[in-house]
């Protein structure tokens, strides 16, 4: 599985009150769709596109961090097929090739977040390492 291209086709970051007291932050990736691209590579492997949203949302109600964007893979046809029948036959995705595509959503929108987060005066969306 090889990444092709990684794009992100929304950019949210709203702050509706003052951070102050216990906050609670829910961080959800989801994937939205799944097609096959039409960039062809050669007749053994196959590009496939996954839209995706990601969310971090402070409770209560404070704020709300939303990256949507594609990610293209380049994949073996047979896996592509099987990815594809899954997706039409209940919007699901085997595990072992859903860890790396969310490892890699995950690995770009954390980042992306954490920036919006600093940007916005507000906790990280993830914990940070610190020196104890």
């Amino acid at each position: 599985m090889t990444v092709v291209a990684f794009n992100f086709t929304k950019i949210l970051a709203e702050k509706n009150k003052a951070v102050k007291g216990k906050i609670d932050i829910k961080n959800n990736v989801k994937i939205l769709k799944v097609e096959e691209s039409k960039l062809s590579v050669d007749s053994k492997r196959t590009t496939l596109k996954f839209g995706f949203k990601y969310d971090a949302i402070y409770e209560p109600k404070i704020a709300l961090i939303e990256l949507n964007g594609e990610v293209m893979f380049l994949v073996d046809k047979n896996i592509a097929d099987e990815v594809l029948k899954s997706w039409k036959k209940d919007k699901k995705i085997k595990a072992d090739f859903m860890y790396g595509l969310m490892n890699h959503i995950l690995s770009k929108c954390n980042v992306e977040a954490v920036i919006l987060s600093r940007d916005m005066s507000l906790p990280a969306p993830i914990p940070l390492p610190k020196l104890k």
